[in-house]
């Protein structure tokens, strides 16, 4: 397990007998970029929460870079970046002072805080609106602020919650970009996303999960993942109906 950056053993919370996630095992390799879909519902962004500590668990264990999350420090926390529901701005910051604020609370020291940033902004081409208020920003470019600090601190586990939602398509390829960079790096890399196509370019693995279950995983490279990821789906939900 030294390998892995991130991790979930049995993981399980349960809002209702339908609702939630249920034993769940997955894994996030060093240099990997790991998919993660499902339709609405599936169970994909509390899944994110467990891992991240957002939720507590009713069972299981989550770990990132093969410490329990119950026990990592300080230290352990500024390896990870995240991006999961809404961005993290504050609205009358503007986009540099949001970014260096991000890159302090990551443990970033002072004197790297204005490098730090500069780069980032250079990355996500956020050149435009490094001295615009959050509060006067697209949801787009929202969003790219809050992948930057996301991803600013050079983190070695990343957690990405639909990250292209509200991206017009430079800031796709962009993202793109960024994250087989932090891969090729050696960071483990989990994404979860409805676009079946964008999530096969990039990933390694994809994992489907359904009523908070896995239940299989598609080839990124295989031929019409669409149909291959909806197939899974039925036959998932075919087990399910009462006899």
């Amino acid at each position: 397990m030294a390998d892995h950056r991130l991790a979930a053993h049995r993981l399980a919370r349960r809002f209702s007998a339908t609702a939630g996630v249920f034993g769940v095992d997955l894994h996030v390799a060093a240099g990997e970029i790991h998919a993660l879909v499902g339709l609405n519902g599936a169970g994909k962004t509390t899944l994110m929460r467990l891992l991240l500590g957002m939720l507590q668990p009713d069972a299981g264990t989550a770990m990132i870079n093969g410490l329990d999350i119950r026990t990592a420090g300080p230290r352990i926390w500024s390896t990870v970046g995240h991006l999961v529901d809404a961005p993290l701005a504050y609205r009358d910051l503007d986009t540099r002072a949001n970014l260096a604020l991000a890159a302090r609370l990551h443990g970033v020291p002072r004197r790297h805080t204005d490098y730090t940033v500069d780069d980032v902004i250079a990355e996500l081409d956020l050149h435009h609106y490094r001295d615009i208020r959050a509060r006067h920003l697209s949801q787009g470019n929202l969003r790219r602020v809050g992948l930057a600090a996301a991803l600013q601190h050079d983190p070695t586990v990343i957690v990405l919650d639909e990250p292209t939602n509200a991206l017009d398509p430079a800031g796709v390829i962009l993202l793109r970009e960024a994250l087989l960079r932090r891969a090729a790096a050696g960071a483990g890399i989990l994404v979860s996303s409805h676009h079946l196509d964008e999530v096969a370019r990039v990933a390694d693995r994809i994992t489907v999960l359904n009523h908070g279950t896995v239940i299989g995983a598609l080839d990124p490279a295989g031929i019409d993942i669409e149909r291959s990821f909806f197939a899974l789906v039925h036959t998932h939900d075919q087990t399910r109906l009462p006899t």
